[in-house]
């Protein structure tokens, strides 16, 4: 049911129960952060580019955790990566801290945030339920990144460069492959630990 009125747990909260204590959300986010980090790193062969697991768990995160755990962990890895830690892709070879955040993909990295409050809030509507539901959320969030990343690609390189050429084209066929995946895992989880009545 894509309910747009009543609030639905989610799976996190199934998990770990609606009533967890600050401790157990504090240990969440830090977790959430950490996926998120090793998701940078991993990076697996694909054509045109290496494909990393980044969006995928931006959304995990937002669709298990909810719209404001999912957007304070990601708040925690930006803020991981401001201060130094090459918790981003291609970081330290690429520059650390706020240099980076201010670089080409920025726009990227809030598109993150702003993606994992979004496709959060649709969990807790119950979009995370089924299998379409949850594939509908993810693009939404695919293109809430892909806005935000785009516009300051943009405003960096200018609009006269291939700006979808550089950082949105090649990326689209493992965005699809990805999404599938987390739009199945989701769901799937779901039906294995029971949906609440």
């Amino acid at each position: 049911m894509l309910s747009l009125q009543t609030a639905y747990p989610t799976l996190g909260q199934q998990i770990i129960g609606t009533n967890s204590n600050l401790l157990t959300k504090m240990l969440m986010v830090v977790v959430g952060s950490l996926a998120l980090w090793a998701s940078a790193k991993i990076q697996i062969p694909f054509h045109p580019v290496p494909m990393t697991m980044q969006t995928t768990v931006v959304f995990a995160i937002g669709m298990a955790f909810g719209w404001r755990l999912g957007g304070l962990t990601i708040l925690l890895y930006l803020f991981e990566g401001a201060m130094g830690l090459p918790v981003f892709s291609g970081t330290p070879e690429k520059g650390i801290g706020l240099a980076y955040i201010m670089g080409p993909t920025g726009g990227y990295l809030l598109g993150f945030f702003v993606s994992a409050v979004v496709v959060g809030w649709l969990a807790e509507k119950g979009w995370d339920r089924n299998y379409f539901s949850t594939a509908v959320a993810m693009v939404i969030g695919n293109i809430v990144i892909y806005s935000f990343g785009l516009a300051w690609l943009g405003s960096i390189v200018g609009w006269d460069k291939p700006v979808l050429a550089w950082g949105m084209t090649p990326f689209l066929l493992g965005d699809v492959i990805k999404l599938v995946l987390a739009s199945l895992m989701l769901p799937l989880i779901w039906k294995f630990i029971g949906k609440p009545e």
